[in-house]
């Protein structure tokens, strides 16, 4: 690692793995961390703030996240994700792998981007939730799912995969490409909540596929840090980066949590009593 990176704005000292944060432009810090990562997961802007309207517990909402979620239309979005794809290889240690969380709505673009760079995708997972909200508008099919683009830094070099631990918690049967999961509970918002918050579950079964023990997990847009929670309730080590730091706080809130509660949450998450 480069010793001239900067400090972190946040690194813990408690017995559980390491969980380390950037207040920072990903592209920066990544540039710096050339080949640490074992496993990347990343949640980049889908870009759809855009005035439009949604359904959530009920109640008509805004679909608007920030300044951050805005489109400034399909040629700036790939540029963007070119760039920070670039930087996320370079990061990556040779066997080293990542998962995308996307929608349609930046899907293709990501996975342009990553045949373009190298990168040999593995699989395209599809989320199912178990509980979506309905349809505002009433003219689509109601959007259940998310997919997640699993790719490798490189074509030459076996990626990690836990294949039987997978299929133990499969009861005993290969791992598909979709998975039946309900979107974050409500335990899970206690100190806050992100507006594209992924639930825990999703992280945990995504590092068990594609991590050991000793990895170091990566998360280049940590918002709320779930992807760090999941990383040291498998005991393993993390490094999220994130500009915004109300997401920041809400992160290092959520990290004590985890602290002194770690067996209540741990024993949340179905996958790992397995483990």
């Amino acid at each position: 690692m480069d010793h001239s990176l900067q400090t972190p704005i946040f690194r813990s000292t408690d017995k559980l793995a390491p969980f380390t944060l950037y207040q920072a432009d990903c592209n920066t810090i990544l540039r710096q961390m050339p080949e640490c990562f074992d496993f990347i997961f990343a949640d980049p802007p889908y870009f759809l703030s855009n005035g439009g309207l949604s359904i959530q517990s009920g109640e008509i909402v805004s679909v608007n996240k920030g300044h951050w979620d805005q489109s400034k239309g399909l040629e700036s979005m790939h540029a963007f994700n070119m760039a920070w794809l670039q930087v996320a290889k370079s990061a990556l240690k040779p066997g080293g792998s990542i998962c995308i969380s996307a929608t349609h709505h930046n899907l293709f673009s990501l996975g342009l981007a990553l045949q373009e760079l190298g990168f040999k995708i593995l699989n395209l997972i599809t989320w199912q939730k178990s509980n979506p909200p309905p349809n505002f508008s009433c003219r689509y099919l109601t959007h259940s799912s998310e997919q997640i683009i699993w790719a490798r830094k490189s074509p030459k070099h076996k990626h990690i995969f836990n294949y039987e631990l997978l299929k133990k918690i499969n009861e005993n049967r290969q791992m598909r490409d979709v998975w039946v999961l309900p979107a974050i509970a409500p335990w899970e918002k206690k100190q806050g909540k992100h507006p594209t918050q992924k639930p825990l579950r999703l992280l945990v079964r995504l590092i068990l596929m594609a991590s050991h023990p000793n990895s170091l997990i990566g998360d280049p847009f940590s918002g709320s840090g779930t992807t760090g929670i999941a990383a040291n309730l498998l005991g393993r080590a993390f490094v999220g980066i994130e500009k915004e730091g109300a997401f920041i706080e809400l992160s290092i809130q959520r990290r004590g949590a985890l602290e002194t509660h770690f067996e209540s949450i741990r024993s949340k998450i179905k996958d790992l009593e397995l483990c």
